[in-house]
């Protein structure tokens, strides 16, 4: 029987997470059916020493939840149209996180909430105690990291810009 990933695994920095949440299953339960698929690509964003990440310019009342402790859900809006999930990661009052970034079958995190019909509704949610949306181990997973710079912050400094913090999962399981 699939594992639920619990609370202690993401209280960890976000540079550590990222390349062990890769081929862990993303799942969501919906009233009609339930999605289960590998995930396959994050990005990092590092708190407010990083340019690229919200709470660069602080605690907003958008950011709030990025503040609290590991393993809750940051998603956000873009463009009036496309919802970002992002998971907490790290202690409480060191805010980080990791924009799920693709699945399985879908590339483009705009396109993976909508498939999921993940909105604003879930801003806060624990992935550890959620019935609607958690993240479960893959034990049969395996396969390669690559690096890339993050997509989409042309408003950060270019050292932010060019750090290699988004990680592709080349693998299968």
């Amino acid at each position: 029987m699939p594992e639920k990933i619990l609370k202690d695994f993401y209280q960890k920095d976000a540079l550590d997470i990222a390349p062990e949440i890769l081929g862990h299953h993303l799942v969501r339960v919906t009233e009609r059916e339930t999605f289960r698929y590998p995930i396959t690509e994050v990005e990092i964003y590092r708190g407010e020493d990083d340019t690229g990440c919200h709470v660069s310019r602080g605690k907003t009342k958008r950011t709030e939840v990025m503040y609290r402790e590991g393993g809750l859900v940051y998603v956000y809006l873009v463009y009036g149209m496309h919802w970002m999930l992002n998971v907490v990661t790290g202690k409480k009052e060191h805010p980080q996180a990791l924009l799920i970034r693709g699945i399985s079958g879908f590339d483009g995190p705009g396109k993976l909430t909508k498939h999921l019909q993940i909105d604003g509704s879930f801003y806060g949610e624990d992935l550890s105690v959620s019935d609607s949306l958690w993240i479960e181990k893959n034990p049969d997973k395996n396969g390669e990291i690559e690096k890339y710079p993050r997509i989409g912050i042309d408003y950060a400094q270019k050292e932010d810009r060019d750090r290699l913090w988004r990680l592709k999962w080349v693998g299968s399981g």
